[in-house]
């Protein structure tokens, strides 16, 4: 399968339970999808279509290890608030100063990919809203995790997690910060999210935009001129 196929049948789901996620009183304007860039914007174009829902997407970046950026010790959210993964950190003797550096670049990193994909740093308030927090896939949970609670302390009304392909242990860790956690597969055996879909190619930023300008309800959106 590739992304369009995923979030289909994820969309088929979520249809399906749609009145007990989100409220029987509740219809589609209460109702957003955010989405994470790059893969996870993908999914969040059909479900936000199917479901008559406005899209819109959040960012958060790892805390890279030194000397291994592969390896997350944490993560960074759009206000600035951070977590790090202390057994890890005190495993490795990362100082303090490191993290420090580290949560400054990648805030700045969060904010140009903000501008550069909404043409704005502002949000819609999502206070008493329904949250569809959206992600083409999920291995550590750490990055949809992060994400989650930074829309938690947006007051949402609900928050719904909803991804194609999730491992059970990230399954079970989200289940304390969502309301409710939607999958369409949930394997034994997971190694990553990729072993999953036939064309798991990279998604290119004007992908993005230009899927940001289709769903646009704020007229800043796709208009920056940032630099790539």
């Amino acid at each position: 399968m590739d992304r369009i196929d995923a979030a289909n049948q994820l969309a088929d789901k979520l249809q399906r339970d749609l009145s007990e996620l989100v409220g029987k009183d509740s219809n589609s304007k209460d109702v957003i999808v955010l989405a994470i860039p790059r893969g996870g914007v993908i999914i969040g174009d059909i479900i936000a279509s199917r479901l008559g829902a406005g899209l819109d997407l959040v960012i958060v970046r790892k805390i890279r290890a030194p000397f291994n950026p592969e390896l997350g010790i944490g993560a960074v959210m759009p206000d600035g608030i951070y977590f790090v993964d202390m057994n890890t950190v005190q495993a490795l003797g990362i100082p303090h100063e490191y993290i420090a550096t580290e949560v400054s670049e990648q805030l700045r990193e969060i904010n140009r990919r903000i501008i550069s994909y909404r043409g704005s740093s502002q949000y819609d308030n999502l206070e008493g809203k329904v949250v569809i927090l959206v992600d083409d896939g999920i291995a550590t949970g750490s990055t949809i995790y992060a994400a989650a609670q930074w829309v938690k302390r947006q007051r949402c009304k609900k928050l719904i997690i909803a991804v194609p392909i999730a491992s059970k242990h990230a399954l079970e860790m989200l289940r304390d910060v969502a309301d409710k956690v939607v999958s369409v597969h949930s394997p034994e055996s997971f190694e990553g999210v990729g072993q999953f879909y036939q064309d798991f190619s990279q998604v290119p930023d004007e992908e993005v935009r230009a899927i940001m300008r289709k769903h646009s309800y704020k007229s800043n959106y796709g208009q920056s001129t940032m630099a790539e």
